[in-house]
């Protein structure tokens, strides 16, 4: 007997993240554009995706490769006009394709209109737009951090005051408290779905509410006291009744530092704020105790108890979303798998489980054809914020500068940036015809789509018919998840049911053979499936194979489907 299910387009959805300025350079100066998206469109049709999220095409000085935003309704004159991303738009309606869009409103640019008012007096009309505070004797008003190195806090001479900014000084935080600022980015919000867009990313949206008083980081509390903050619920729920509720769009919030109980409050079914989240909890599993530049070796019971976690929490809760990577995370390939000796078997593994857990999948672009992360031989090579920061700070600390490059080739964001891998016989990999914003990986002459798409045996072609299989079979989507042999320290083995239809999901997760064992017999007494299908797998299996004792090459990949 079928489960009663709430069905949503965008539970069903395969989702397709494009960094704009990496993907394609249509005119030859070096920076990816929407032009060149359009080109590549049948490219992203051929795969079987569903839905694009655009990373920030809006007017940006970039200093943090456009999220820092001066105008929320204007194109960046390097990715081209309105005109361009309307001819987008349309090209992915047409293609049967969804679009959403990054909003990022926990911050805008310095260089937004607002902010440049702002600064200019205490009195100003936009002034309280902004997080304005006076210093505490001579230094900044409280001891909070940024995530990009150094104080929150910067002082600004025109007013003697300092203006937060949780990222860059670049990126000033806005005041939500201010009702005349969330008036305007609702405003704004529906000018886009008015424009026909199908949805928003949110960036860091659960950072929109700080703490009243902006209390020391030493005045109690877990976590810095600008997440989860007290009304970002109130806010959220104001943003969903006044815009995102009349639309039938979808929505994620990208939420740091969130357990299962909070997720359940941003993204509850009954809650009418969010579709989904994503969540980090398995992004920090090689961090050591001083944060993600400390990286350490990671265990895969972790590994599938993190998973497990959130899978179980969420069921019937509140929606997951899944990936193992994206612009602000090294390649899952390089992270999780085997770049070198087993680069197609341990990318397929890794694409296995992703397109078999409940929730939304999503690719990162270049993931479908095995890109990898990438070593510069120097700093200079590098281009994002967050990594030249952190150079300087630890050199400026006395470390020794092979050391920092070490952790920055295993966590650096432009290990996600590099541009995309389109052929292997062109300069830059046919990504564009100048010299690239950012240095392609030298490995595309044999890592890139030209020659994915020529081989039957490709990771692109694996995404495929994991894709396919997701719109064919209900349980991939809205299937319970159950862990077995929890305890396995190689095999990463989990049963998805939805109904009376079953799937058994086998991995193995290391170079070295493995043996999944499971009890059978069990099984068939309980739910009487007495035969196994295999849906698809990374290697080639012989008809006979009995599924109750699997032998498991290295990164080997098994979906069965159980019958009766």
């Amino acid at each position: 007997m079928t489960k009663s299910v709430d069905k949503k387009w965008w539970k069903e959805s395969v989702v397709y993240q494009i960094y704009p300025r990496s993907f394609m350079d249509s005119n030859g100066d070096g920076i990816g554009d929407l032009q060149g998206i359009i080109s590549k469109l049948d490219y992203l049709k051929t795969l079987g995706i569903d839905v694009v999220w655009l990373c920030p095409v809006y007017e940006s000085p970039n200093d943090d490769n456009g999220y820092d935003i001066s105008n929320y309704q204007g194109i960046m004159h390097e990715f081209g006009t309105m005109t361009d991303w309307e001819e987008l738009l349309e090209g992915l309606h047409q293609r049967g394709m969804k679009l959403i869009m990054d909003l990022v409103v926990n911050h805008s640019s310095d260089e937004h209109h607002w902010f440049v008012e702002s600064r200019k007096s205490k009195d100003n009309p936009y002034r309280d737009y902004y997080v304005w505070r006076p210093g505490k004797n001579g230094e900044a008003p409280n001891d909070w951090g940024s995530f990009f190195s150094g104080p929150a806090w910067q002082y600004d001479a025109t007013t003697d005051e300092y203006y937060l900014h949780i990222f860059s000084k670049k990126q000033p935080d806005l005041n939500w408290e201010n009702p005349k600022v969330r008036r305007e980015v609702y405003d704004m919000m529906t000018w886009w779905l008015d424009k026909g867009i199908d949805g928003f990313r949110m960036d860091v949206i659960n950072l929109i509410s700080k703490a009243p008083g902006l209390p020391s980081m030493k005045d109690g509390g877990d976590g810095p006291r600008f997440i989860n903050g007290p009304r970002v619920h109130e806010f959220i729920q104001e943003m969903n009744r006044e815009v995102l509720s009349k639309y039938d769009i979808m929505t994620v919030g990208e939420t740091l530092d969130v357990t299962p109980e909070d997720v359940i409050k941003y993204a509850g079914t009954d809650r009418h704020e969010l579709n989904m989240v994503f969540q980090f909890e398995l992004m920090g599993i090689d961090s050591g105790p001083s944060g993600k530049w400390e990286v350490t070796p990671w265990k895969l019971t972790d590994f599938k108890k993190i998973i497990s976690k959130w899978q179980t929490s969420l069921e019937g809760k509140a929606w997951n979303s899944i990936y193992l990577n994206n612009h602000d995370q090294p390649r899952l390939l390089s992270r999780f798998g085997n770049d070198k000796e087993y680069h197609n078997k341990s990318a397929k593994m890794l694409a296995t489980m992703l397109h078999t857990l409940q929730g939304t999948t999503y690719i990162y672009q270049g993931e479908e054809i095995g890109m990898t992360n990438v070593r510069f031989d120097t700093i200079e090579e590098y281009r994002d914020i967050e990594t030249l920061n952190r150079y300087q700070e630890c050199i400026d600390q006395g470390q020794e500068p092979s050391e920092v490059m070490e952790s920055i080739y295993a966590k650096g964001r432009d290990n996600a940036r590099t541009p995309m891998q389109w052929t292997g016989n062109h300069p830059h990999a046919g990504f564009t015809t100048g010299t690239p914003w950012l240095t392609v990986n030298p490995n595309y002459p044999e890592i890139n789509v030209e020659r994915a798409l020529a081989d039957e045996d490709s990771i692109f072609h694996y995404y495929q018919k994991l894709i396919r299989l997701r719109k064919q079979h209900d349980v991939i989507v809205y299937g319970a998840f159950e862990l077995l042999n929890a305890d396995d320290e190689q095999v990463f083995a989990y049963t998805r049911t939805f109904g009376e239809e079953r799937l058994l999901i086998i991995l193995n997760f290391y170079d070295k053979p493995a043996r999944f064992e499971w009890n059978w017999s069990k099984v068939e007494a309980i739910s009487g499936e007495r035969t196994a299908e295999l849906l698809i797998s990374n290697y080639d299996i012989p008809a006979s194979e009995d599924v109750r004792q699997v032998d498991l090459r290295p990164y080997e990949a098994r979906v069965y489907k159980l019958s009766k």
